[in-house]
C-alpha cells in the first residue's frame, strides 16, 4: 500500500472505516430484505397474470459475444510505481473488460495479463487538462501554482485517462489521434456495458436491489438521478458507501497531507483508491451474506405468496384505495402546478437525439447489408457470403461503426430543466439510450442472418442470393420500426418518470410522509414482508402523474419526424414461426458453409479463429510501438509525427457512372422488372486485404432505399396486410398499477414499484428512407482486387486447450489479474505493485 499511504491510514482509521461501512451496510440490507419481498410477490404476481406487453418483432440472440474478442491492440501505459510510459499490449474480451499484456507475445503464448481493468463508473477523458480540473476539485484548497510541472506529462498530444472519483486512475496515450478516437470509442463500449452491471434477467434480485439503493438515499434526503449507480452490486454498494464516507476522510486527511501541491494530490487519489478496497472488500461479504440468507428464505416466502395471493392482493388494494384517498389530491396540485407544464418539453429534449441515433442505426444497418449485397454481386462465390456474414453479425458490437449512432445522443441537453428537477446528470439517459440502441441493432443482424440462413437452402445462384438478401432486408427494417419505436416509447416514458417521480416524492414529503406510519396497522401481519407502506404511497404518487406521461408519449407519436408509430394502430406477429428459427443452434457461418476439411490441424484452426472471430481488426505495423517504441517516450524526445494517411482511393463522381451502376443492377441482381430505384440503393467496390480477411469500401449511388408505403397499404412484413385498428389501452388507475410486472432496474435510479405499465398498443409508421450518399463511382463496375492498405490482423481471446486459468475473468470485481492458476498461485496481498517482471495486483 505504501509507506505515506499506511502512515495516514493507521490501526485506528482502517477500525473507524470498518464501522463506518458496516453501519452503511446494514441499513441498506434492511431496506433491501424489505424490498426483497415486495419484488418477489411482484414477480410471482406477474408470472402468474401475465400481462406481457406487445410482441416483439425481432428476434434476440441470446449469447451474442461468447468467446469473441472486441477489439485489440498495442498502446502505452503510465506505471506509476517507476514513473514511466511502459508499451502494453491490450486485449478487450467479450466481458468488456480491459485486459493489459506485456506485449503481444505474451498474450499469444497465454501468459498471465499484468492488469485488469473493470471500467465502471469511469470517465474517459482525453485531455490532461480535463483530467487536472477534476483532480483539483477532488481535494479542496490544493492546487498547484501556475509554472508548476502537473501531476501528468503525456509524451504525445494523444492521451487516453480514465478518472475514477474514488479508485484508481488509468493513464494511456497513442500515437495518433485517430487511433486515440478509435480508443476513445473502445474504451466508451467499456464503461456503458460495464456500468449496466446489474442484470435485468433477474426479476427479483435487480429489482429489489435497485428499489432498496434508492429507498436508502430517500430516507437520506438524496432524491433525484444518482450517476454513481454504476456496475455490479458490490460496486453500487461501495459508491454509496464511499459516497458518504470520501468527504469525512477528505476533512480529517486532507490538511495533513505533506509536500508540494502535486505529491499531496497524487497521496490523495492513493489513499482513496486503498480506502474504496478496504470498502469492496468489505461491501462484498457482507452483501453475499444477506444475498444468501434471503435465498434461503425464499421457498417458504414463495409459497406463502402462491398459497394466499389473492388475500395479498386485496390486502394491498384495501391500503392502497386509503393512501390514495389521502395523498392523490395534493400529488395532483403539485403535478397541476410543478411537473405538467414541463412535460412536453422534457420529451421533446428526448425525443429528438434518441429518435436521431435509432435512425442512424437503421441507417448503419441498412448500408451494411447492402455494401455486402452488392460486393457479392461484384464477386460471386458463397464464401464471400460466409465471410461478410462474420463480419455482420457483431456489426452491433463494433465500437467504431456504432459511434455514430451513439454520438446522436451527446447532444441531450435538459439546461434548465435539469436544475428544477434535480437531475444530477444527462448521463444516464444517454447510456441507456445507447444500450437500447445496440441491443437493437444486435436483434436486426441476428434476425436478418436467421432468415437468410433459412433462404440459401432454396436458392439456385447468385441472381437469387441477391435479391433473397433484399427481399429480407426489408422484412427485417419493417420489423426494426416496430421494435424500435416500442422501445423507445417505453425508453421516453421511463425518463420521464425518472425525472419527475423523485421531484414529487420531494415536494410531498413534507405534508405527506411524516403521516403514512398511521397506515401500517392495516397490513395484517403475514402479509407485512410483500406490502409496504412506502412502496404503496409512491405507487399512487406514480398513478397521479402517470397519465400525463401516456397522453404526453401518445400525443407525440402523432408527430413523423420522431417515426414513432400511432397509438390508433398495432402490428401484429406477422410471423408466427420465426421466433422457433431463434430457439435453435447459432449460427457458425465458417464451420458450415467455408468448406474447411474435417480434419484441421489445431494451429491452424487456432489461427483461423483468430482471423474470425475478433469483431474489430486492427491494421499492425503502422505505427511504432514494438521496435523501439519506448525510445520515442524518453523525456526531452520529439514527439512522433503521425504518419500519412494514404488515400483510401475513392473514385471521383459521375453522373454517367450512376446510371451505368442502376442498369447493372437490374441486370445482374433484380431482373428486368424491377426498379433497381426502389430495391437496391448503394453500390460497393471491394478492397483486398492482405491475408485471409478483406475490408469493403463503400461507393454509393444516390437512391431513395426501400419503398414502404403508409400504414393502411401493406405494412405487414412479408406479404401480410396491415392490422386493423386497435383501441388505445386505457391507462392503469387502480391500486396495484405497477404489480403486473416485476420491477426491473431503470437507467439510475429506478421507478417506484417496477416496470412502467404498458399503456396505448404500440403501432406502426412509415419508416424513413435511408439518406441518399453523395459518393459516387465514375465506372459501372469496379474490380474487387483494387489495392488497400494492409489488411487488419484480428485477434480472439481463445487460448488453447490445458490453460484455461489465463482466460480473462468475467467476474465484475472492479479490477482483478488472474493468476496463472488458482491452485498454484498464492494469495496476493491488497495494494498495487509493480516490478520490471512482476504483475500489478488488483483487490
Amino acid at each position: 500500500m505504501g509507506d505515506v499511504v499506511s502512515t495516514h491510514l493507521d490501526e485506528g482509521r482502517r477500525q473507524h472505516i470498518a464501522e463506518k461501512t458496516g453501519k452503511v451496510l446494514g441499513e441498506f440490507c434492511q431496506c433491501y430484505k424489505e424490498q426483497y419481498g415486495v419484488a418477489l410477490f411482484n414477480s410471482v404476481r406477474y408470472e402468474i397474470e401475465g400481462n406481457g406487453g406487445p410482441q416483439a418483432q425481432l428476434l434476440h440472440r441470446k449469447v451474442p459475444l461468447e468467446d469473441h474478442v472486441i477489439y485489440s491492440g498495442n498502446l502505452f501505459q503510465y506505471i506509476e510505481e517507476n514513473k514511466k510510459w511502459r508499451n502494453r499490449f491490450c486485449v478487450v474480451p467479450h466481458n468488456y473488460g480491459l485486459v493489459l499484456y506485456e506485449n503481444k507475445l505474451a498474450y499469444e503464448r497465454d501468459l498471465p495479463p499484468r492488469l485488469q481493468v473493470n471500467s465502471a463508473g469511469y470517465k474517459i477523458l482525453t485531455s490532461v487538462d480535463q483530467y487536472l480540473e477534476l483532480v483539483n476539485s477532488s481535494l479542496p484548497g490544493v492546487t498547484p501554482k501556475s509554472g508548476h510541472s502537473p501531476i501528468l506529462k503525456c509524451p504525445t498530444d494523444f492521451p487516453l485517462i480514465l478518472w475514477h472519483p474514488y479508485s484508481r486512475h488509468y493513464y494511456f496515450c497513442v500515437m495518433t489521434g485517430k487511433e486515440q478516437e478509435k480508443w476513445r470509442a473502445v474504451f466508451q463500449d467499456c464503461v456503458r456495458h460495464c456500468n449496466n452491471g446489474i442484470s435485468e434477467d433477474s426479476k427479483v434480485e435487480a429489482p429489489a436491489f435497485t428499489d432498496a439503493v434508492r429507498m436508502y438515499r430517500q430516507a437520506k434526503e438524496q432524491y433525484g438521478t444518482w450517476d454513481m449507480l454504476c456496475g455490479n452490486e458490490t460496486q453500487v454498494l461501495s459508491n454509496l458507501v464511499m459516497e458518504e464516507l470520501l468527504p469525512e476522510l477528505r476533512t480529517t486527511i486532507g490538511p495533513r497531507l505533506k509536500g508540494k501541491a502535486q505529491e499531496r494530490q497524487r497521496t490523495w487519489i492513493q489513499i482513496s483508491d486503498a480506502v474504496y478496497r478496504m470498502v469492496y472488500e468489505q461491501t462484498k461479504a457482507q452483501y453475499d451474506a444477506v444475498m444468501a440468507k434471503c435465498e434461503q428464505e425464499r421457498p417458504q416466502m414463495e409459497s406463502t405468496i402462491r398459497t394466499d395471493m389473492d388475500q395479498i392482493i386485496t390486502s394491498k388494494e384495501h391500503l392502497a384505495s386509503k393512501i390514495r384517498a389521502f395523498v392523490l389530491p395534493k400529488a395532483e396540485i403539485c403535478v397541476r402546478n410543478h411537473v405538467q407544464p414541463y412535460i412536453s418539453s422534457i420529451l421533446e429534449a428526448l425525443m429528438t437525439p434518441t429518435s436521431q441515433g435509432f435512425a442512424e442505426v437503421r441507417e448503419v444497418f441498412f448500408k451494411e447489408v447492402t455494401d455486402m449485397n452488392m460486393n457479392i454481386v461484384n464477386e460471386g462465390g458463397l464464401e464471400k457470403l460466409v465471410e461478410y456474414m462474420e463480419k455482420l453479425s457483431h456489426l452491433a458490437f463494433h465500437p467504431v461503426k456504432m459511434q455514430s449512432c451513439y454520438e446522436k445522443m451527446d447532444q441531450l441537453k435538459l439546461e434548465g430543466l435539469q436544475q428544477r428537477f434535480d437531475v444530477s446528470s444527462t448521463s444516464v439517459f444517454k447510456q441507456r439510450a445507447q444500450i437500447h440502441m445496440r441491443q437493437q441493432m444486435d436483434d436486426a443482424v441476428y434476425t436478418f442472418e436467421t432468415l437468410l440462413h433459412q433462404e440459401l437452402g432454396k436458392l439456385q445462384g447468385k441472381d437469387d442470393l441477391c435479391k433473397s438478401i433484399q427481399r429480407i432486408l426489408e422484412r427485417v427494417l419493417k420489423k426494426y420500426d416496430y421494435d424500435s419505436s416500442t422501445v423507445r416509447k417505453k425508453f421516453f416514458r421511463e425518463a420521464l418518470l425518472q425525472i419527475t417521480i423523485p421531484f414529487l416524492l420531494k415536494k410531498l414529503a413534507p405534508t405527506c410522509k411524516g403521516e403514512l406510519a398511521k397506515f401500517q396497522e392495516l397490513i395484517f401481519e403475514d402479509f407485512a414482508s410483500f406490502i409496504l407502506v412506502e412502496n404503496t404511497y409512491e405507487e399512487v404518487v406514480l398513478q397521479s402523474v402517470m397519465k400525463d406521461i401516456m397522453q404526453a408519449v401518445k400525443e407525440a407519436a402523432v408527430q413523423r419526424k420522431h417515426n414513432l408509430y400511432r397509438d390508433s394502430m398495432v402490428m401484429h406477429n406477422s410471423d408466427p414461426n420465426l421466433h422457433l428459427l431463434g430457439e435453435g443452434i447459432p449460427i457458425d457461418w465458417g464451420e458450415e458453409y467455408s468448406g474447411q476439411p474435417e480434419a484441421e490441424p489445431e494451429a491452424d484452426k487456432r489461427r483461423r479463429a483468430k482471423q474470425v472471430v475478433s469483431v474489430i481488426q486492427d491494421d499492425e505495423g503502422v505505427l511504432p510501438y514494438e521496435v523501439g517504441a519506448e525510445s520515442l517516450l524518453q523525456p526531452g524526445s520529439p514527439e512522433p509525427r503521425e504518419p500519412e494517411e494514404p488515400d483510401p482511393g475513392v473514385l471521383p463522381s459521375s453522373s454517367d457512372g450512376v446510371e451505368e451502376i442502376r442498369r447493372m443492377l437490374v441486370k445482374e441482381s433484380l431482373g428486368d422488372g424491377v426498379k433497381a430505384e426502389e430495391r437496391l440503393t448503394n453500390g460497393t467496390n471491394a478492397t483486398r486485404e492482405r491475408g485471409a480477411t478483406e475490408e469493403v469500401v463503400a461507393v454509393s449511388v444516390p437512391g431513395d432505399g426501400p419503398r414502404q408505403g403508409p400504414a393502411s397499404e401493406g405494412n405487414g412484413v412479408h406479404g401480410t396486410t396491415a392490422a386493423s385498428p386497435v383501441p388505445a389501452a386505457e391507462v392503469p388507475s387502480g391500486p396495484g398499477v405497477t404489480c403486473a410486472a416485476p420491477a426491473s432496474p431503470m437507467l439510475a435510479s429506478p421507478v417506484p414499484g417496477g416496470d412502467v405499465p404498458s399503456g396505448a398498443s404500440m403501432h406502426q409508421a412509415t419508416p424513413a428512407s435511408p439518406k441518399p450518399r453523395a459518393d459516387v463511382p465514375s465506372e459501372a463496375k469496379v474490380p474487387c482486387a483494387t489495392p488497400a492498405s494492409p489488411a487488419p490482423r484480428a485477434e480472439t481471446l481463445s487460448p488453447s486447450a490445458g490453460t484455461p486459468c489465463h482466460q480473462p475473468s468475467d467476474k465484475e470485481t472492479g479490477e482483478e489479474v488472474a493468476p496463472a492458476c488458482s491452485e498454484c498461485s498464492p494469495p496476493q496481498p491488497m495494494g498495487t505493485t509493480e516490478s520490471g517482471e512482476g504483475v500489478q495486483t488488483e483487490f
